[in-house]
């Protein structure tokens, strides 16, 4: 065996940590695809490969990165050890996610990277571990593989450990285990707030529009991911009239115009189109207004040759300024500009295709077969809608991970075909 070249190795190391931190904000851009998805797994999958070849040095690199204890760091040693069945390295890892919370993504997301059959064992003993965070961990990684792990689920979902039952109680949604759903009523009180957030979401998913629905609207300030707005899901899951209700309810403060932007989105009600092309005037409404316009409509600004250049000026993300305090992606980071007029003009002519009291997603009634178009085509926003969608039409389905490995997204979309 060759001896490894050990600047590359170091660069391995760093670019698989760096390229995983770009891509798990990818993943919930509203300009990426699947396809793009897949060209970053691609590069990580290379990087983690030539850590592979390297072997026992790679993993000294791997385990020299945890001295920044960078969610990325971690979730290149944790594929590492995962996939060398270093169990004494899994567990320093888990030791580390447990001890920060920041880290815990990039470990988590490792058990979601690496394939199925390299967690049998290793998952089956962590969903029987004493340890809460273990166990957690266990529950996590077979909801992202979207295997049920059965009586462990049905235990943690009642355990007495608030990190075990609100990941149990999430898992039972993205699982579309209906059979829990008096579990998920149970715990809308629970003392703990994020599983009371996931008995409300999870909840909805599983088809109560009741008690779990109501609140899920009151944990519209919940602590929740930018992919999981309860008022949005809240929006997508009543009926129209009621739809409108909340909105009107929302529209009273006048200070959070971006979130009725989204709410409006979530609804899928053609009738707003026009309020949005109006907003389309002021520079900082403009593309995410664009954006929930063809969240409904269906029209692609840029393809359709609907936008216009970018004013002058205008910063749109993180720069080199150390002194400067943006340090993460504009929400409206790659969203075309659009052109009002333009996008007026399409409307006129299109807008007879749209039937008033009717809901709209992506330019189609809803439907199954249609949100598995848009995860197939859509952009990342709208391929977590339509997974929500799926769901929300038929309890028992399972939810679609549209951040997992693009390959296993392929998949599963092949099978469901």
């Amino acid at each position: 065996m060759a001896t490894p070249i050990l600047p590359i190795v170091s660069r391995h190391v760093e670019d698989a940590a760096d390229l995983w931190s770009t891509r798990s904000m990818l993943v919930r851009a509203p300009h990426v695809k699947i396809r793009h998805i897949g060209r970053f797994d691609e590069r990580i999958a290379a990087h983690l490969d030539g850590i592979a070849v390297a072997g026992e040095v790679g993993w000294k690199f791997c385990e020299a990165a945890l001295a920044t204890a960078s969610a990325g760091a971690i979730f290149t040693a944790t594929v590492r050890a995962i996939e060398d069945a270093n169990e004494p390295a899994v567990e320093k890892l888990l030791s580390i996610a447990q001890t920060l919370p920041d880290a815990r993504k990039g470990l988590i997301a490792a058990f979601g990277w690496v394939s199925g059959p390299q967690l049998v064992g290793l998952v089956g003993r962590m969903l029987q571990s004493a340890n809460p965070f273990r166990r957690m961990v266990g529950m996590a990684a077979c909801a992202m593989h979207r295997v049920d792990p059965g009586k462990p689920l049905d235990t943690a979902i009642v355990d007495p450990a608030p990190i075990l039952r609100a990941k149990a109680l999430q898992v039972a949604g993205d699982l579309g285990r209906v059979d829990l759903l008096p579990f998920c009523i149970s715990s809308l009180d629970d003392t703990d707030e994020r599983c009371r957030f996931w008995a409300a979401w999870s909840g909805v998913l599983l088809g109560d529009r009741h008690a779990a629905l109501a609140k899920l609207v009151e944990s519209d300030s919940g602590p929740v991911s930018p992919g999981r707005s309860p008022l949005q899901l809240a929006l997508m899951a009543m009926e129209l009239r009621a739809a409108h209700a909340l909105l009107a309810e929302i529209a009273k403060d006048r200070g959070h115009v971006r979130d009725l932007i989204r709410c409006v989105a979530a609804a899928c009600d053609p009738s707003y189109v026009p309020w949005l092309i109006g907003l389309m005037s002021d520079l900082r409404l403009t593309r995410l207004a664009g954006e929930a316009f063809s969240w409904i409509t269906g029209a692609d600004l840029a393809w359709l040759d609907l936008d216009r250049k970018p004013p002058e000026n205008i910063e749109d993300g993180p720069n080199d300024d150390p002194h400067d305090n943006l340090v993460a992606l504009d929400e409206d980071f790659g969203l075309p500009w659009p052109d009002s007029e333009k996008v007026a003009r399409w409307w006129h002519e299109n807008a007879h295709r749209f039937q008033a009291g009717g809901r709209y997603f992506v330019g189609a009634p809803l439907s199954g077969a249609h949100c598995v178009q848009v995860l197939q085509d859509g952009y990342q926003r709208q391929r977590v809608a339509a997974a929500y969608w799926s769901c929300l039409l038929r309890a028992d389905r399972v939810v679609f991970d549209c951040a997992a490995p693009s390959w296993r997204q392929r998949r599963w979309l092949e099978r469901g075909r």
